[in-house]
C-alpha cells in the first residue's frame, strides 16, 4: 500500500487546518461587527510590518520555542506535560536567585549561570510529578496542572516575603546589575540599525534555536532519544527490550522541565531585568499548542512558535487600533489548537485517502 507523501503530512494538512481556523475567526470578527480584512491587515502590519513589530514577534516566539520543546520532549515519552507554566515560573526564580547572588562581570558569564539556574529549578519542579508518575502511577496531567498553581503560590510567597527589597511595595525582586543585561537586537552589528532600543528581542532567540537543534540531536541521534521514542510508541515492547520505564519517565520529564525553565532567560533576564509576578504570561500553556501544531518536531515547533508569536503581537496591535477585544486572539489561538490538534484527523483522513488512492491508481496503470 502506498504511503501519503511527506509534504502532505508536514505542510499541506497543517496549512489547511490553519486556513479553516482563520476563516472561522474571520466569521467571528464579522459577527461582532468588525471588518475581518481590516483586522488581518492590522495584525500583519502590527506583527510584521516594522522592525518594532518583528522584534516583539521574535521575543514572544522565543518564549514559545522553549515551552513548545518542553512539551514535545515529554510527548515523545508518552507523557503529556501540562506543567510548563509552573516549571517556567520556578525557572524564573532560579534565574533571579543566580543573578542576584553575585556581581557578574559580563553578560555572557551571567547567561551561562542563569541558564543553569533556570534549567535546574525547572527540572526540579518537574521531578516531583515525574516521580509520582513513574513510581506511584499518578496521572501526569493532573499532577502537573496542580503544580502550576503551587508554583504560582511559591513565587508569590517568595516575592512578597523574601525577595522584595526593603521599603518597596512592589512584589518583585531588585533589578539585576547592568552587566547582566542581555544584548538586544539593537546592540547587534549590521542589523542593530533597524531595531530600536525598545525592542525586547535579544540573544535568547539564538539560544532557543540552538535548543531546537540539541533536542533534535537528543531525540533522533542518541540512545536515550531512541529509548524515549520506543517507550512512547509502546511501553510493553520497551519493557520487553529492557528499557526501564522509571528511567525514561524521569529523564524525559527532567529534560522537559529544564527546557521550560530556560524560558526565563528571555523574559526575566533579557526583558524585565527582574523577577515579577506572572512573568510567564501563559507561555507555558501556549507551548502545548505550539508542540501540537509543530508535530512535536523541533523544526515544526520553531515554525509554530513564530506563528503564535505573530498572533500574540498582532493581537496586541489589534486591540489597540480597533474595538476588537484582545480576548479574540485567545479565540483564534483556541481555533488553531482545535483544528491542528483535536480536529486534525477530521481533515487528515480524507486527504490521506485521496493521495493514497491516486498513488495506487497510478501504480496499477
Amino acid at each position: 500500500m502506498e504511503k501519503t507523501p511527506k509534504w502532505v503530512d508536514v505542510a499541506l494538512i497543517p496549512l489547511l487546518n490553519l486556513l479553516i481556523a482563520f476563516v472561522i475567526s474571520g466569521i467571528v470578527v464579522l459577527l461582532i461587527g468588525e471588518d475581518p480584512i481590516k483586522a488581518i491587515k492590522v495584525m500583519v502590519s502590527g506583527a510584521l510590518g516594522s522592525p518594532y513589530g518583528w522584534g516583539y514577534t521574535l521575543y514572544y516566539a522565543t518564549n514559545f520555542i522553549f515551552t513548545g520543546l518542553a512539551v514535545a520532549v515529554a510527548y515523545h515519552a508518552s507523557q503529556f506535560n501540562i506543567g510548563g507554566e509552573g516549571q517556567a515560573t520556578l525557572g524564573g526564580l532560579g534565574v533571579a536567585l543566580v543573578l542576584l547572588a553575585f556581581p557578574w562581570p559580563h553578560w555572557s558569564i551571567a547567561l551561562i549561570a542563569a541558564m543553569a539556574g533556570g534549567a535546574i529549578f525547572g527540572a526540579a519542579w518537574a521531578a516531583i510529578p515525574a516521580y509520582l508518575q513513574a513510581k506511584r502511577g499518578s496521572h501526569i496531567v493532573i499532577t502537573t496542572i496542580m503544580f502550576n498553581f503551587i508554583g504560582a503560590a511559591v513565587l508569590n510567597y517568595m516575592l512578597v516575603n523574601v525577595l522584595r527589597p526593603r521599603g518597596s511595595m512592589d512584589p518583585a525582586t531588585a533589578r539585576f546589575g547592568p552587566a547582566t543585561h542581555l544584548p538586544t537586537f539593537h546592540d547587534f552589528p549590521l542589523v542593530g540599525q533597524f531595531f530600536s532600543k525598545s525592542v525586547p528581542a535579544n540573544v535568547s532567540f539564538f539560544v532557543a534555536i540552538l535548543a531546537c537543534y540539541l533536542v533534535w540531536v537528543l531525540i533522533w541521534r542518541t540512545k536515550l532519544g531512541f529509548e524515549i521514542r520506543a517507550f512512547g510508541r509502546s511501553e510493553s515492547a520497551a519493557r520487553y527490550a529492557g528499557i526501564s520505564p522509571v528511567k525514561i519517565v524521569m529523564a524525559a520529564m527532567l529534560i522537559s522541565g529544564a527546557l521550560a525553565g530556560l524560558m526565563a532567560i528571555n523574559n526575566v533576564m533579557g526583558e524585565a531585568h527582574r523577577l515579577v509576578l506572572n512573568s510567564v504570561e501563559g507561555a507555558g500553556f501556549i507551548g502545548i499548542a505550539v508542540a501540537l501544531m509543530g508535530r512535536n518536531h523541533p523544526f515544526g515547533v520553531f515554525l509554530a512558535a513564530l506563528l503564535f508569536g505573530f498572533l500574540y503581537q498582532g493581537g496586541g496591535e489589534l486591540a489597540l487600533e480597533t474595538t476588537i477585544p484582545r480576548e479574540l486572539i485567545t479565540v483564534i489561538q483556541a481555533l488553531v489548537i482545535l483544528f491542528t490538534g483535536a480536529f486534525d484527523n477530521m481533515l487528515r483522513a480524507p486527504i490521506e485517502s485521496f493521495f493514497v488512492a491516486r498513488a495506487n491508481a497510478r501504480k496499477e496503470a
